[in-house]
């Protein structure tokens, strides 16, 4: 069993990785940036450890201290939906990170990506895919956000960095308590051609488990098996979460709203999703029509 630096771990993957940890045997230390949250997860199993992503030298004391031998980089900023934030927390939080797991003889690094940065094309992309890197706008900044954190995580002896499908299920956006249900409730989600791959994040979590012992060296896509358009999925959302049915919508598509391929994960890796396609987990009390 190892000892795992677990970042993020209060956040939509990291609060299920962590009692699936601890049931592995594994030895958690949980960074949280709330002490009030520290009750919760030592209640769980975990060692909590109280620093920013942003305080560099109070990041590399914690990783230092806890001595892991991975690091689960899980740190999102994502609450208030500022994605600026957030992709400012994927560059610096990062690089604070990878630098404190450097320092501290870290090999291994396993990292939260998405599956929806790649460029323009007809087909779900594979993780051969280029990342759309001259994307426009809030587009560009997600992106290169993400293709920073990147970068900064392949510097690790070892890495695995994990592209997820948008995620869903209870604690997240697409949740009746969520954002998204928010805005199919005001009539302001589009069921239009925008092809999207989701994954229940009890699925997400799983695949951060597995990773923990995947071969190292490469980006994994970690979705479910059916990207579809918004004029397909948010209807089935909508009726989910208590919503009317959608407003017409634009069927168009802009190229990069493609969808992800799972294949390799699935294939080589042998992750398999509880929940193989949104239709499911939507439906599902304990997929997408459950609060937390």
């Amino acid at each position: 069993m190892a000892r795992i630096f677990l970042a993020g771990a209060t956040g939509v993957v990291g609060r299920r990785l962590v009692p699936l940890l601890v049931a592995g045997g594994h030895q958690v230390t949980a960074l949280t940036r709330r002490p009030g949250r520290t009750d919760t997860l030592r209640s769980l199993g975990a060692e909590p450890v109280v620093a920013d992503a942003h305080d560099r030298a109070g990041l590399a004391a914690a990783v230092r201290e806890a001595a892991p031998d991975v690091v689960l980089h899980q740190l999102t900023d994502l609450a208030a939906g500022d994605m600026a934030a957030n992709a400012a927390l994927r560059r610096a939080g990062t690089r604070n990170l990878v630098d404190a797991a450097l320092a501290a003889g870290v090999r291994r690094m396993v990292a939260q990506s998405i599956a929806w940065l790649y460029e323009a094309g007809e087909e779900p992309a594979d993780e051969t895919t280029p990342l759309d890197l001259a994307a426009p706008g809030a587009r560009g900044t997600t992106v290169g956000g993400l293709a920073t954190l990147e970068a900064a995580v392949r510097e690790m002896p070892e890495w695995i960095v994990l592209r997820y499908g948008r995620f869903y299920g209870p604690g997240t956006w697409y949740a009746p308590d969520g954002l998204a249900a928010d805005l199919a409730r005001a009539g302001k989600l589009a069921a239009d051609g925008e092809v999207m791959s989701f994954v229940h994040a009890d699925d997400a979590a799983t695949a951060a488990v597995q990773a923990l012992t995947w071969p190292a060296g490469r980006a994994v896509n970690v979705c479910d098996d059916e990207p579809a358009p918004g004029r397909e999925w948010v209807p089935a959302f909508c009726a989910a979460v208590g919503a009317p049915p959608p407003p017409p919508a634009d069927p168009g598509r802009p190229g990069w709203a493609r969808g992800a391929d799972n294949r390799y994960a699935r294939k080589h890796l042998g992750w398999v999703p509880r929940y193989p396609s949104w239709r499911d987990g939507f439906a599902t009390p304990t997929g997408g029509t459950s609060a937390p």
